[in-house]
Formats: structure tokens, C-alpha cells, sequence
């Protein structure tokens, strides 16, 4: 079977029962999941097959630096509703109808970054906690960011989500690295 065959089969069947599991998208955008579910989310849309399994069928991109899917059930976040998704790097965001994103900023208490030039950016960590990668044992600090933007290629929308990543601790990430001696 082909794939636009398979991916079309797939739309005419409901969810495959556990496919979402771990997967809130609701709760990834208002920054009420971890890395990990962050990581099932990347790893569900980079399989087109996964993706339209959980609901989420790819969108033509309108901006080099963002996947885009339109939800097959319309979720709700920030108290507004959106059937459209846009994941950015660590960044899972909705895709807003809404011209001015200051309401919304204002709404989530978010400090302002940038506004001018027709662009906005305003956000705020709302987690901060040390951790330990899985994969390697070593300590490190899990960051939750929660942000509001405009970008030039949706013109009238909003952008609204988090940003989820491993980081080092500060003393390990601004080490300065070692110089050779002009006097050896």
C-alpha cells in the first residue's frame, strides 16, 4: 500500500487506542507537561503516519522554521480555540486568530521582550527545576518557558506556547574554556 493510501486509511479510522498517550497537546501548550512528553510529541510528528494517527494532519509550511498541523478536533488553550498547531525547535505553539497578542501577554502575566517593527515577543519561565539526563546521568535543569509572538508570515495571528529544554547548570555552561599561555 502506498503512502497517501495508508495516510488516507488512517483518516477514515478512528484514533488508534493508546496513540495519544502521553501526548496532551493542550497541556504541552500552557506548559503543563515535561520534557518527555515534549519529546513523544517531536517524535509522533516527525512519523506522518503517527501524526495523522494522533490527529494531526501536516499543513503546507508558511514559515521555513516551523512544522505546522491542523488538529482534527479543535483543542482549547489560554481559554481560546485553535485547530491549528506549529512545533519550532523545543517550541510547541497554537496557532492563534487573534491580530494583537497583548491581551493574551497581559492575560499570562508575561514579561515583554520586543515590540516594534510589527513584531512581539514576550514570555516568562514557569519552570525551573534540576534534573538528571536519562541518557548520560548528569545533572541538569529543566526549563519551561511559556511565550506569546507574532511572526511576518501569519499576519493577524498569535503564536502561543512553550518552550521545553535540558540545559547545563550555570557553572558548567559559562565555564571558560582553557587558554594556552603566550610565556610557555
Amino acid at each position: 500500500m502506498t503512502l497517501p493510501a495508508r495516510i488516507a486509511l488512517l483518516l477514515l479510522l478512528p484514533a488508534l487506542p493508546g496513540a495519544a498517550a502521553g501526548v496532551d497537546i493542550p497541556a504541552l501548550v500552557e506548559c503543563r507537561q515535561g520534557i518527555a512528553e515534549h519529546a513523544a510529541l517531536g517524535a509522533a510528528t516527525a512519523d506522518p503516519l503517527r501524526a495523522v494517527a494522533l490527529g494531526l494532519q501536516p499543513m503546507p509550511q508558511q514559515n521555513q522554521f516551523m512544522t505546522e498541523f491542523r488538529l482534527a478536533n479543535p483543542a482549547t488553550v489560554f481559554g481560546r480555540q485553535t485547530d491549528h498547531i506549529a512545533l519550532a525547535g523545543a517550541s510547541v505553539m497554537a496557532v492563534l486568530d487573534l491580530a494583537d497578542p497583548r491581551p493574551l501577554a497581559g492575560e499570562l502575566k508575561l514579561e515583554t521582550a520586543y515590540d516594534a517593527d510589527g513584531k512581539f515577543m514576550a514570555g516568562r519561565e514557569v519552570v525551573s527545576r534540576d534534573t538528571t539526563d536519562p541518557r548520560t546521568g548528569e545533572p541538569m535543569i529543566e526549563s519551561i518557558i511559556l511565550s506569546v509572538s507574532t511572526v511576518r508570515s501569519h499576519p493577524g495571528q498569535t503564536l502561543a506556547g512553550c518552550t521545553y529544554s535540558l540545559d547545563l547548570p550555570a557553572e558548567e555552561a559559562t565555564a571558560p574554556a582553557p587558554t594556552a599561555s603566550a610565556e610557555g
